[in-house]
């Protein structure tokens, strides 16, 4: 299978990028979505992180207040590393499984901390998707109605966008027009369907 891996900073429009891709048939394999998933009451990873940080991060329902929490790790980087510890590796171990199943002709798995990340993905390509900070500030604060200073602190906490690009295959400019950043896709689409043809003939 030949795997895409696709990163960028927060609101830098991943899952706009992603859902383009769908379109042309292609697996979509979010870490996101699985970390949710991995948090939900009672699962493994969520007696885990009720255990280290407290009842006072749940809901009514008793599920976790993953808005709460996010706003407390952003602030504290000792639990961002706890919680990524605890999340990380199942995480990993999800998506590698996920998509080696995948039927389509390649495959992408979103990853948005991939160059924070000290686990390696077993990827043939790498993608990047680049938006400047201050539209990244705005769609953050607007997207899930966050203060400046909450919105800021979260887009710090990333790696710097020279680290992502320092071991990135391919980048997507996402500071233009719908339709330039269709293009930009349509354009990837058809070279990583030339390369995942190229693989397959290679590992036949």
């Amino acid at each position: 299978m030949f795997r895409v891996g696709l990163t960028g900073g927060i609101a830098s429009g991943k899952t706009t990028v992603c859902l383009y891709f769908k379109e042309f048939g292609i697996d979509i394999f979010d870490a996101d979505i699985i970390a949710r998933e991995l948090v939900e009451v009672d699962t493994p990873c969520y007696r885990k992180i009720v255990a280290q940080f407290g009842s006072s991060f749940l809901l009514a329902d008793q599920s976790i207040n993953r808005r709460q929490l996010r706003a407390f790790i952003f602030s504290d980087a000792r639990a961002k590393q706890t919680l990524e510890d605890i999340l990380h590796p199942v995480i990993h171990t999800e998506l590698v499984a996920r998509s080696a199943l995948s039927q389509s002709a390649y495959c992408i798995l979103a990853i948005p901390l991939l160059a924070e990340s000290k686990i390696a993905y077993p990827l043939n390509r790498i993608l990047a998707i680049d938006a400047p900070p201050k539209l990244q500030l705005q769609r953050l604060c607007k997207r899930d109605d966050l203060s400046v200073n909450t919105a800021q602190a979260m887009i710090d906490q990333q790696s710097p966008w020279a680290e992502k690009a320092a071991f990135t295959d391919d980048i997507i400019r996402n500071d233009q027009s719908i339709d330039q950043l269709k293009n930009q896709i349509i354009n990837l689409h058809q070279h990583y369907l030339q390369l995942a043809k190229q693989a397959a003939v290679v590992a036949s």
